[in-house]
């Protein structure tokens, strides 16, 4: 698993403990514990509003559905990859084929992924999200 797959998965464990109060909170301090000395990856948009994305629409267990997030293609892609992953579950164990098949129909096919996917197949490993 990677680092941010493991912040996720700690982010709604912490949120579903009520040790956070919102998911935001909670990936916060889900991330300042995996990443306690480098404030870039604590910060690291991608895979933060990848996972916003995915409770902001009622993907992850026991998280409302609210306004988490302002991204867009973040938040879009770890909803597509959820769409193909419930598709096709054995993409779940190849996140290069998953980001292929997510950035498939867009202007840069070239783009590599920032640990969307991490996060996304972390939880689906997990059972936290709403197939």
């Amino acid at each position: 698993m990677t680092k941010y797959g493991k912040v996720a998965e700690i982010a709604v464990i912490k949120y579903h403990d009520k040790i956070a109060s919102t998911p935001l909170e909670a990936w916060e301090m889900a991330a300042h514990e995996i990443f306690s000395k480098s404030q870039s990856s604590r910060l690291k948009n991608c895979p933060k509003d990848a996972f916003l994305g995915l409770c902001e629409n009622g993907k992850v267990k026991n998280i409302p559905t609210k306004p988490y997030t302002e991204s867009v293609l973040n938040k879009g892609y770890a909803l597509k990859a959820l769409s193909l992953i419930k598709e096709n579950p054995a993409l779940a164990d190849d996140k290069n084929a998953l980001w292929a098949l997510v950035i498939l129909d867009s202007d840069n096919t070239e783009k590599k992924h920032n640990a969307q996917m991490d996060v996304v197949i972390s939880l689906f490993k997990k059972d936290f999200l709403v197939l």
